[in-house]
């Protein structure tokens, strides 16, 4: 019989509010089909995890919501040097939308980003000038779901949420109210394929709960070159990941975020239903 090799997805608390199963049976047939045998196990208290060949991430939803205990899952799993996809470095990195100047600083077209520590009046007015924005989103630097992700108009209040909290400030995209945000999505380093996510008329989120709805992209060179200069600067090449990327007024594309951790990653609409992200974390091992 052939090896078989065991791999632990992490999955939410068994009180997560949103529906996350039919997304895991799609990334757990691919698994399976890669000839891995798939497992179950909470990431908020995933017990022994010593006999697995990979733990993956892939359904660590929530994190943004108790970084404590995500960050000591990190050191957990560093100081008991377990085979980890994406590689912890590269979760902890990811983690934090920090990043996003650190990929500026290496020349990446990233959405403009001012961060501020502590957020109130005076310090979004300096961040809206700063970005010569009218219309601003502010958000978490640690965030998920659109979590916290609020669009914001002069004139208009902070957030009860977000008032004296750290939060990032970015111009809104115009690209995102026309043509919506692109996802990207490579294993092993290889283009897979790619989606534009639209949202609901009124809305600026693309996410589903929102009322977001996402068709296959055909993605460009630019768009491609873009995604790869942007996971090259990565502390690790990831096995699997997914770029969220937007235009400006002139349809420039700016990376607006990394996924490496636990991202939606739409193998309906790859052209092999998923057999090269099957193949990439068989690989892995």
């Amino acid at each position: 019989m052939p090896f078989q090799p065991r791999v632990a997805i992490l999955v939410p608390a068994p009180d997560y509010f949103e529906k996350w199963q039919p997304a895991f049976a799609r990334k757990s047939a691919a698994l399976t089909a890669a000839g891995l045998v798939v497992e179950q196990r909470p990431w908020t208290d995933p017990g022994d995890l010593m006999g697995y060949d990979l733990i993956l991430p892939l359904f660590a939803w929530g994190y943004q919501r108790d970084v404590s205990r995500w960050y000591a899952l990190l050191d957990r799993l560093e100081a008991e040097a377990l085979p980890v996809a994406n590689p912890v470095p590269v979760l902890r990195w990811n983690s934090d939308k920090a990043y996003l100047a650190e990929l500026g600083a290496k020349g990446v077209a990233v959405v403009p980003t001012v961060e501020i520590a502590t957020l109130d009046d005076t310090a979004l007015a300096a961040a809206r000038a700063q970005l010569g924005a009218e219309e601003v989103v502010i958000k978490p630097a640690i965030s998920g779901g659109a979590d916290g992700t609020h669009r914001i108009a002069r004139g208009d209040a902070i957030p009860t949420d977000a008032q004296g909290q750290r939060r990032l400030v970015q111009p809104l995209m115009p690209g995102i109210l026309t043509d919506g945000e692109y996802s990207l999505f490579f294993f092993a380093g290889k283009f897979s394929h790619a989606i534009v996510k639209r949202p609901a008329s009124g809305d600026f989120r693309v996410q589903e709960q929102y009322g977001g709805r996402e068709t296959p992209w055909d993605a460009n060179e630019a768009a491609r070159q873009l995604a790869t200069a942007a996971l090259a600067a990565a502390p690790a090449p990831p096995v699997y990941a997914r770029v969220d990327m937007v235009g400006d007024a002139a349809g420039k594309l700016h990376i607006m975020e990394l996924e490496l951790i636990e991202p939606s990653l739409f193998l309906h609409h790859a052209p092999d239903k998923g057999a090269a992200f099957g193949h990439a974390v068989y690989a892995a091992i």
